[in-house]
């Protein structure tokens, strides 16, 4: 890992997801290296354009304060493109001296991460006036996670989230990305549903160079897929989804499931600035056949 600091002139930044006001990056790049990582795109915009994903590591230092009447009556996302608990969080402190700072602040805070170093910081949490903490888990397989991320096992993630329940914190299990025929989101649903809260659905978006990464690796490890992932990202077929959608709901209907369906990344990101990323991901888009 190369590993730097730099220094920062303010923590929050005006959110372009649509559920939320601010966004907490606490670093730049993250160690868990999740191969279908959307945010690799950030390379670009951060002199790291020439550094594999999931290699460098930027610690965001900013001597400015929290401005805690600019966060009252707000929400806040920590974070959307890294881990806020990376295993570097452990050294820095980062996100731990933000949380202090937001204590008794009047704020809704959603935290995400696939990280059970979040336990660590069980006591702040109960502190915080409302929060809910998300972990991403799109499958059970130990060997598809290791395959995919160097993020904590998916045993440790759900432990998490149960800890997390029993101490009365809102728990979110974020079913994402979910992979055609391998994440089973019922099975998922199924073992986790006496510990959490809510469950978020996100679909497997494929774009910029890690795209081909991915089809490869679905090739060579799941050949019985291929063809149909090539109907789904190749032909850019969306029948999949669709159906998927439905089944998703009426299930988590049927059985009193409270969720969120977010599938096609542009319900996240308010349109302006998803029409701008999407630009930018068209002109660094690797062809295939």
């Amino acid at each position: 890992m190369k590993i730097q600091t730099i220094e920062i002139k303010d923590y929050l930044v005006k959110s372009s997801i649509t559920l939320n006001d601010f966004v907490i990056n606490p670093y730049i790049g993250c160690p868990h290296a999740c191969k279908y990582c959307y945010a690799s795109y950030m390379r670009r915009f951060t002199n790291h354009i020439n550094e594999k994903w999931g290699t460098f590591l930027d610690v965001k230092y900013c001597n400015k304060p929290i401005d805690i009447k600019k966060v009252i009556g707000k929400s806040i996302f920590i974070s959307s493109v890294t881990d806020c608990y990376n295993p570097y969080e452990a050294k820095y402190c980062i996100t731990q001296n933000i949380l202090k700072q937001l204590l008794n602040v009047d704020c809704n805070i959603m935290i995400v991460t696939k990280s059970s170093l979040i336990l660590r910081d069980l006591d702040l949490l109960k502190q915080l006036k409302s929060v809910k903490v998300t972990l991403s888990i799109n499958t059970l397989d130990e060997q598809f996670k290791n395959d995919m991320d160097n993020a904590s096992s998916i045993k440790d993630r759900l432990n998490t989230l149960k800890i997390l329940n029993e101490n009365n914190i809102y728990t979110i299990l974020f079913i994402s990305p979910i992979f055609p025929g391998i994440t089973n989101y019922r099975d998922i649903i199924n073992i986790s549903n006496e510990y959490v809260n809510e469950y978020f659905f996100e679909n497997l978006n494929l774009r910029g160079d890690y795209k081909y990464t991915i089809l490869k690796y679905i090739n060579d490890k799941y050949p019985q897929y291929k063809e149909l992932y090539n109907e789904i990202f190749i032909l850019n077929n969306n029948k999949y989804w669709n159906v998927l959608e439905l089944d998703i709901k009426e299930y988590c209907n049927k059985n009193s499931i409270k969720y969120s369906v977010y599938f096609y990344h542009k319900q996240f990101v308010k349109s302006s600035e998803s029409n701008k990323l999407n630009s930018k991901f068209k002109q660094n888009q690797l062809k295939f056949s």
